[in-house]
């Protein structure tokens, strides 16, 4: 259902329900966007421990009334002993998709709500503790949580990968596969969360978290080490921005793919099928996204190492010349590129003064690494296997660098004075999910709900499938399934509601001060508000 209301506190989003009530607690207190996501952020890692964690990345998009929004990079760099050396005297030909190997990279996620919190106390007002902040995630890790659909799912499907990995199975497994209900503990990392809200997120890179993580990263084998975590700084950074004709759409540069999401959208500003969800409409975006993945690849890496300033791929010239060459009747060839699967989480507030947050944060892989740290209770994530370690390569694995990131939240500052943010998880997916939800509400009237909730389709590789080919859930009408085959497309069915394409969300405030939100099915989400 749309969830709508004229608020007096504000309104939040989640993949789980939990995590949107932390939020909505923390506005009801009277704290501000910011605030309400750090507690939201905090409570996910907890309840939702296969899309994302603490020790992760994330990136942000805030946006204060009458403004222009800006952007937090809380991405972590690759180690200072993390080179194409070190791994081939570990045998390695590629970076090893798990385990310690895998953890090469600074968890940045913490280092961005440390950032978001110094920007927000710009504001005015009483902020909020930190202890009150992470009071929920706490609560959550100590006393223990229902293990949710999607997690008891993705345990099952990824059992057999994971549970050798270090204390990974003393966590999630250690009473054999858990059913949805069951209760799930993490009390190593309730302490952590403990040591956090008092001694400040700072702890996490300086303190007595980075030394107890350090040893423990160092003990298995990873090349991450304390100065490696001393170092990590979030950064605060301008977004990337594309106008549309209703609107200017914004998204985080490089080394994110926002600049994918913004060219697909751009693509289809120009070619804007005449109806939703038929034939014209996927292929079309599609088609745009083959073109923006394509610049992507190139483009999407360490912003000290881009090839060309990433603004000039969302030029007039540019964007017309991409355009050019997509044919509305036929798909172009897919060459099938190595994907990134990923499992990330998006999620969204606005608060009583109409400021906005769009926020993601990840593991990138299931579990992301499988490594969890025994003595803090920290699952470590893989970005790092996003590098090549091929030195001719855009992505060639260094010291310093950062890795490509499927990371994208996004913005929407339309014309007739709506302000939408949007997002969801899904690595290859995020851009095309954003895409679905995006043109079905501002190009074709959909309501909000009904543009997250309606059949979605992914062009790539789905988690633990080889398979490249388009693939659209069961709900698209088969004669759009036809049609899309007929014109060139590999078509596969996806179930009916599929986690494949993400778990969306959206909220929008009008300009009377309704705030509209949708959660996503596929997901144990919620939209909170008061």
């Amino acid at each position: 259902m749309l969830h709508t209301l004229t608020s007096r506190y504000g309104m939040v989003v989640a993949p789980h329900h939990l995590a949107a009530q932390s939020g909505l607690a923390v506005l009801r207190e009277g704290g501000n966007a910011v605030e309400a996501m750090v507690a939201a952020a905090a409570t996910i890692a907890v309840v939702y421990p296969h899309m994302n964690s603490i020790g992760g990345d994330g990136f942000w998009l805030i946006a204060e009334p009458g403004k222009r929004p800006f952007g937090i990079d809380a991405c972590g760099a690759a180690a200072t002993a993390a080179s194409p050396a070190f791994y081939a005297a570990h045998g390695c030909t590629e970076i090893p998709a798990r385990g310690p190997l895998a953890a090469l990279t600074a968890a940045g996620t913490v280092s961005g709500w440390a950032k978001a919190l110094d920007l927000a106390s710009r504001w005015g007002g009483k902020p909020l503790p930190l202890p009150r902040l992470l009071a929920d995630a706490i609560t959550y890790a100590e006393e223990g949580v229902p293990v949710a659909d999607n997690l008891a799912d993705t345990l099952a499907a990824s059992r057999a990968v994971l549970e050798d990995m270090p204390c990974f199975k003393a966590l999630f497994l250690a009473e054999g596969l858990p059913q949805s209900g069951n209760i799930l503990k993490n009390p190593a990392l309730a302490v952590t969360l403990r040591r956090l809200a008092q001694a400040g997120l700072g702890d996490f890179y300086r303190g007595e978290i980075a030394r107890s993580m350090a040893e423990d990263l160092e003990a298995a084998g990873s090349p991450l080490r304390l100065s490696d975590l001393a170092a990590q700084e979030a950064a605060a950074v301008t977004p990337l921005s594309v106008r549309l004709k209703a609107g200017e759409v914004f998204n985080l540069p490089p080394p994110t793919q926002g600049l994918a999401s913004l060219l697909i959208l751009a693509l289809y500003d120009r070619m804007a099928a005449e109806a939703p969800d038929g034939f014209d409409h996927i292929h079309r975006l599609v088609e745009a996204t083959k073109a923006a993945f394509r610049i992507r690849d190139y483009a999407a890496i360490d912003p000290r190492h881009v090839l060309a300033p990433p603004e000039s791929f969302l030029t007039e010239a540019f964007i017309a010349g991409l355009a050019a060459g997509i044919d509305p009747a036929r798909a172009q060839a897919w060459p099938a590129p190595k994907p990134d699967a990923g499992d990330t989480v998006w999620m969204g507030a606005i608060d009583s003064e109409g400021r906005a947050v769009s926020f993601i944060q990840s593991t990138f892989w299931e579990f992301g690494s499988g490594l969890v740290l025994p003595k803090t209770g920290v699952t470590w994530h893989n970005r790092g296997v996003s590098f090549s370690l091929d030195p001719a390569s855009p992505r060639a694995l260094q010291p310093w660098r950062k890795p490509f990131h499927t990371l994208n939240p996004a913005l929407a500052l339309l014309n007739d004075g709506r302000a939408m943010v949007y997002g969801t998880r899904g690595g290859e997916g995020q851009p095309q999910t954003q895409a679905a939800v995006f043109t079905r509400y501002v190009h074709h009237g959909y309501e909000l709900q009904a543009a997250v909730t309606a059949p979605r389709w992914l062009l790539g590789r789905t988690v633990g499938a080889p398979s490249t080919a388009l693939k659209l859930e069961a709900r698209v009408p088969p004669a759009v399934f036809e049609a899309l085959r007929a014109a060139g497309h590999e078509t596969e069915w996806l179930p009916e509601f599929s986690s494949a394409v993400g778990h969306a969300g959206a909220l929008v405030l009008h300009p009377n001060g309704v705030i509209s939100g949708a959660f996503d099915p596929r997901s144990d989400g919620s939209v909170a508000a008061a």
